[in-house]
């Protein structure tokens, strides 16, 4: 594959908002057939990507309607907070079931026909939070990090063919922050940790997406694209991570 994705097929799994939408945007730009799957909106697919049945019906439709996908970028996922005293077992099956087991059924489906075409590239949005503990995100932080072995694990098992990474973004001005006031307390102090002080654009994560699936030499990878926001120690007696 070239850097550039004139011809080829993309499918993009969240595709209908946020982080998802940019990348298909770009990808659009560039000059590829994009293939949105999506819960919400107008998709060009719409699919549960944590139903099993679901993703093998959106894989035969997309094969049947524009080709065998060369780039597949998972960008689907919820957030969860609580403290791990308190979530329930039915906030982690739902927590886990859309940031773990999704990604892995879409991978999964794909990766056969993906190899059959003799190349591909896979990423799944992963978080720092996957290596970072976050109090009161323990699910999320688990389903993240479970994700991020999937993702080594699968680019083992169907290289060379197929390469699979991930991209890690930190707090992210998307969907997912829902209506928390972007000049409150708690994302200023976020802003206050990253070494960019600010927070990242879902364009921004977006370009980081489309970089590795344009590199070729790289698999098995978890990609920080976070602003220097995992930079900053817990412990730092010096406070913020950038200076004023």
């Amino acid at each position: 594959m070239s850097t550039r994705a004139s011809g080829t097929v993309a499918v993009v799994v969240g595709g209908g908002s946020g982080i998802g939408a940019a990348v298909a945007e770009r990808q659009r730009a560039a000059g590829a057939t994009v293939v949105v799957w999506d819960v919400r909106g107008a998709p060009d697919v719409e699919c549960d990507a944590s139903d099993a049945r679901q993703v093998d019906a959106a894989v035969r439709a997309t094969i049947d309607g524009a080709g065998t996908p060369a780039l597949v970028t998972i960008t689907a996922g919820i957030g969860h907070s609580a403290l791990l005293a308190d979530a329930t077992p039915e906030d982690f099956d739902r927590v886990l079931a859309v940031n773990a087991k999704g990604p892995w059924l879409v991978m999964r489906a794909l990766a056969k026909p993906m190899a059959a075409a003799g190349a591909g590239s896979i990423v799944a949005t992963s978080s720092v939070s996957a290596r970072l503990v976050d109090r009161a995100m323990g699910l999320y932080c688990a389903s993240k990090a479970a994700l991020d072995m999937l993702v080594k694990v699968a680019a083992a098992e169907w290289g060379p063919a197929v390469r699979v990474n991930a991209i890690a973004p930190g707090v992210t001005d998307t969907p997912m922050l829902g209506r928390a006031p972007r000049q409150g307390a708690w994302l200023s102090a976020v802003a206050g940790r990253t070494a960019l002080a600010r927070l990242g654009t879902a364009d921004e994560v977006a370009e980081a997406i489309v970089a590795l699936h344009a590199m070729h030499w790289v698999t098995g990878q978890v990609v920080a694209a976070d602003g220097g926001l995992s930079l900053h120690s817990p412990i730092d007696a010096f406070g913020a991570s950038h200076v004023k």
